[in-house]
């Protein structure tokens, strides 16, 4: 290699020299120069100055990261790094240059590597693939420098404000500097964006009519970088990004998206205009956060996706026990510009309390209850706990700890009855705390649809919900939800569909709307529909979808090969059960249901309905669904819309099961 200054540096252990070879095949194919040294000899004058001149010369240095790297503390290869980091400090901070590649499951929190590393976005591949997104996006930093939101160095530092302000000033701050260079643009425009990268071939006709277009006046928050050199500030960059999104949100005439749509790019080696075409927005805010004993740093910057440029920057620098004030200042700029040019709103909500050290807590209770797994969720109650024990009426602390409980009875960690109280007693104390909290009014609606299957009453609290925080992505699928179980298909659909605007990349959206495409019958909707929940989140039931979609479609075979994709014995059982006889295949359809009885009586006493539904066993149907009933089987509340269950509907043991669930006949 003679063109080193064009080309990619690959850096790894002589133990992954098989995925290194893939790796730089795979560059070269794409007419990419790579410098790979295949050699087992490193080490010597000659060879060690020839390396030197190549790292001093490449375009990108790229370090494989491996369970082999964590394994040798020692090695030629960690010369090889630092000499690359060494070259990294006299960079521009929107000069792409380190690209670390994972080729396997070491995760970025453990891998032993330098610090600076960190402070760039990762690759993961796995070891026996190199998929055409990996060479695309290498192609693509060496042809244009790239603003790394997910870390990098830092911004372009402003001037620092005077300190003893708040920290939700300098939210405001933020918010208000966004909004001003956004509403100077003039009046709105629309244009088509470039085609999703995550729609899988996805039709949604009728959403992608919603958000064909992007607004001149839409920003997209993404997640702050934690640039602390003990990278244990993840949790507050997280929730400054998470907190001026819900102070965005509330602004008349600005597209948001939503927190799961924002942060889906974390961690990701994705461009700003990738990232843009997403979310269907103009503009991409970013920033990160820096501690340093009792100091910390916070960076923000708008950034003008047409163009690249920074428009707008600014640097905050405070002590740590001012952390509660600083949001206030950051996101004021932005409301109030925006109120000035184009809005009347009053001002944004408060964040709650009035300590730095309960909103701490609260922030951290928010990253870790977005893991949806159940240690997190448990850890994220004890710091809600701990928060409410500092202010017992912090409201949004109230509202989220009785989300808690319900997420927790879902995993089955907490009893049913444990969960009802508390999830109760927690929302009324949410309420009473801050009765303009739509959060607040949202948590009593699932206490009533959870528990209590009191449709009336979650109407009644979803309606202010919705007057509150009209374009909250929560309060527009929980709306939604509602209608659905009412059977008010067409009214849920068009809720779905906004909440998909505001969410566009929260697969949950497009399984709901996958759902009500089939109460519908709109087949090929419906099948877009899952496909695209498929491709932003596997496991949240979308291949199960698809094979309802194909079996409705008459295709059982190839509903057959969705359902044996799904990662529940159950959910491959059903879809056994459901398709093996129109396959002629009888006795391994009964086999499956036999099966399923034996083992899932107890978690899938619903979907053991639908299969003798569609059998035309309507007594074994019922039965079932009786029991679904006495287990609070949640699934119930598709009752009206569930095309699997037309067969009974006729019956009137049909209806007196929906006198029973509270459910208009």
């Amino acid at each position: 290699m003679t063109q080193a200054a064009k080309g990619v540096f690959l850096s790894y252990a002589s133990e992954d020299v098989e995925v290194a070879t893939r790796i730089c095949d795979a560059l070269r194919a794409a007419g990419i120069d790579v410098w790979f040294d295949q050699s087992e000899l490193r080490g010597g004058d000659a060879w060690d100055q020839q390396i030197r001149r190549q790292i001093a010369d490449c375009a990108l240095f790229a370090p494989l990261i491996s369970a082999t790297t964590q394994a040798r503390p020692e090695g030629y290869f960690r010369l090889e790094w630092k000499l690359a980091v060494d070259r990294s400090h006299l960079m521009a901070a929107e000069k792409a240059f380190l690209v670390p590649i994972v080729v396997d499951a070491t995760t970025e929190s453990d891998a032993l590597v330098p610090s600076r590393f960190r402070e760039v976005q990762w690759v993961r591949i796995k070891a026996g693939e190199v998929p055409a997104e990996f060479v695309e996006r290498i192609a693509a930093l060496l042809s244009q420098p790239v603003s790394r939101h997910g870390g990098g160095s830092e911004p372009r530092v402003g001037r620092a404000l005077p300190r003893g302000l708040a920290l939700s000033a300098i939210l405001l701050t933020i918010a208000a500097a966004v909004i001003s260079v956004i509403a100077i643009r003039g009046g709105w425009t629309w244009r088509k964006p470039a085609p999703s990268v995550v729609e899988a071939g996805a039709t949604l006709s009728t959403l992608n009519a919603t958000i064909a277009a992007t607004a001149e006046h839409s920003v997209a928050v993404l997640p702050f970088v934690d640039m602390s050199e003990a990278h244990d500030q993840e949790y507050f960059s997280d929730g400054l990004s998470e907190e001026l999104i819900d102070l965005l949100v509330k602004v008349n005439g600005l597209h948001v998206p939503a927190r799961t749509s924002s942060f889906y790019f974390k961690g990701k080696q994705t461009t700003i205009a990738q990232i843009a075409s997403e979310l269907h927005v103009a503009n991409i805010l970013e920033g990160s956060v820096r501690k340093a004993g009792n100091r910390l740093r916070i960076t923000a910057q708008l950034v003008r996706v047409d163009t690249g440029y920074h428009v707008w920057s600014e640097t905050y620098d405070r002590r740590l026990d001012d952390i509660f004030r600083i949001q206030d200042e950051i996101a004021k700029a932005v409301v109030d510009a925006l109120r000035m040019s184009l809005v009347g709103n009053g001002p944004p909500a408060a964040i709650g309390t009035s300590s730095s050290d309960a909103y701490a807590l609260y922030l951290q209770a928010r990253a870790l209850v977005a893991r949806r797994v159940t240690a997190a969720i448990e850890t994220a109650a004890e710091d809600l706990r701990r928060a409410l024990q500092i202010d017992p009426k912090y409201a949004p602390a109230w509202a989220l700890y009785a989300k808690t409980r319900i997420m927790l009875l879902e995993l089955e960690a907490i009893p049913y009855g444990t969960a009802r109280d508390e999830a109760l007693d927690a929302a009324n104390r949410a309420i009473a705390a801050d009765p303009n909290l739509g959060a607040a009014h949202l948590a009593m609606a699932r206490f009533h649809s959870f528990f209590d299957w009191d449709w009336n009453a979650m109407a009644s609290e979803m309606a202010i919900a919705r007057r509150l925080d009209p374009w909250d992505a929560d309060i527009l699928r929980y709306s939604g939800t509602l209608a659905a179980t009412l059977g008010r298909a067409n009214e849920a659909l068009s809720l779905f569909q906004s909440a998909a605007e505001r969410d566009p990349l929260d697969g949950a959206n497009y399984l709901l709307l996958g759902r009500v495409d089939l109460a519908l019958g709109r087949l090929s909707d419906a099948r877009g529909a899952f496909q695209r929940s498929v491709a932003l989140h596997p496991n949240l039931g979308g291949r199960s979808g698809l094979g309802d979609t194909l079996r409705m479609n008459g295709e059982p075979a190839a509903a057959l090969r969705e359902y044996e994709l799904e990662e529940g014995e159950d959910d491959r059982l059903i879809g056994r059960a459901l398709t093996l006889k129109a396959l002629g295949r009888a006795r391994e359809a009964d086999a499956a249901l036999t099966t399923l009885e034996a083992n899932y009586a107890d978690a899938d006493g619903y979907a053991i309905a639908c299969i003798y539904a569609s059998r035309g066993n309507l007594d074994q149907a019922f039965a079932w669904l009786s029991r679904a009933y006495e287990q609070h089987d949640r699934s119930l509340t598709l009752l009206k819309i569930d095309p699997a269950l037309r067969p009974i509907i006729g019956d009137p043991r049909y209806q007196a099961l929906l006198r029973k669930m509270n459910l208009p006949e």
